[in-house]
């Protein structure tokens, strides 16, 4: 039996530890998960305008078989320079792969980006921003919301530039009683709706004419002609399901499992299933979707293959309830407002 763990978030996962930047003002930011002690890689991208970073890390073939951090960033691709702040604080803390006994230790960090200059301004996570939230990073409750990689998030951008919604990160956990643990944490700044998949309601979609009123994405690109979107497209360059790169959904999956590089993808492969049931329309051309797993190799789940599926199973649940916190728990920002104060139980930021 699989139930939430005591923070409910990816924290729960022993050996993980998660930190923000956030910058109000200019509407990013930048968040880090931590494995100070390594762990194994993988990665999925389903998505078709994805923007990473060492991500060849994960693959099996290569020879390198631990990571010891992911950096999820606003600022499209040049937000990656967070990333030499948060190999700069891995360093200074002796966290790396042991090459060479005279060598210090080499921090990996594997990342990719949203896309968020298009609200606020366009100012993008530096060095000094990966620094902070790694050196941040602990292992306790987890700020969510609009916060870290969600401050500029937004979702459901398929209809006019005028009817999105915030978007933010969300977190999640199981506990399962063998021992096993798998929480997993999500940035979603998605084209495509947030749909609750316990209901089938609408948790935030594009903005209808009256305040409370929502519609759904998929269903203004089915009713739209082809003369409607030439002139959408012509009208609107901030936004656009079209444009590749200007949205994306990053996951971090962690799980106390012992996997190699090959499963630990596969769990990341079932995990996307987790975007699929709670966005639509998902893995679009411009979205940059990225899912990647951290296992931390302390429950042997090789040894009994349902298992394995146990694991990627208590993934995709994970990441749904995180995909829907993420929009639950943003608050307004830069002119977009939140699900809250869009259905009158929140406020403008």
């Amino acid at each position: 039996m699989a139930e939430p763990g005591p923070n409910d978030a990816i924290t729960d996962v022993p050996g993980i530890e998660v930190g923000h930047d956030t910058d109000l003002p200019n509407a990013t930011g930048c968040t880090v998960v931590l494995a100070r002690a390594g762990a194994t890689p993988g990665v999925f991208q389903p998505g078709g305008a994805p923007g990473t970073l060492d991500t060849d890390l994960a693959v099996a073939e290569n020879a390198i078989q631990e990571v010891h951090a992911v950096l999820l960033t606003g600022g499209s691709t040049i937000g990656l320079d967070a990333a030499e702040g948060v190999r700069r604080y891995l360093k200074e803390s002796s966290v790396g792969l042991p090459l060479m006994p005279e060598l210090e230790p080499l921090p990996l960090v594997m990342g990719a980006v949203v896309f968020d200059l298009a609200i606020g301004n366009a100012v993008h996570p530096s060095g000094n921003s990966g620094y902070t939230a790694a050196s941040t990073a602990s292992s306790g409750q987890l700020e969510q919301g609009t916060v870290g990689v969600g401050t500029g998030c937004t979702v459901a951008k398929a209809g006019r530039p005028d009817t999105l919604l915030k978007g933010g990160v969300g977190s999640a956990s199981l506990v399962h009683e063998s021992g096993l643990v798998v929480g997993a944490l999500v940035a979603t700044n998605s084209v495509g709706d947030i749909v609750d998949p316990a209901t089938g309601e609408l948790a935030a979609g594009s903005r209808a004419a009256q305040p409370g009123e929502m519609s759904r994405s998929a269903r203004l690109l089915l009713d739209r002609s082809l003369a409607e979107f030439e002139e959408l497209q012509q009208s609107r360059p901030s936004f656009s399901s079209d444009r590749p790169g200007t949205n994306t959904t990053l996951v971090v999956i962690a799980t106390n499992a012992k996997l190699h590089k090959g499963t630990a993808k596969r769990v990341a492969i079932m995990g996307s299933a987790g975007l699929a049931r709670t966005i639509n329309p998902v893995f679009t051309p411009g979205d940059g979707d990225t899912v990647f797993t951290l296992a931390t190799g302390e429950v042997d789940v090789t040894s009994i293959p349902a298992m394995l599926t146990l694991t990627g199973v208590m993934a995709v649940e994970a990441v749904a309830t995180a995909t829907l916190r993420s929009v639950r728990e943003a608050t307004s920002l830069a002119g977009v407002p939140s699900v809250a104060e869009w259905l009158g139980t929140g406020q403008i930021g």
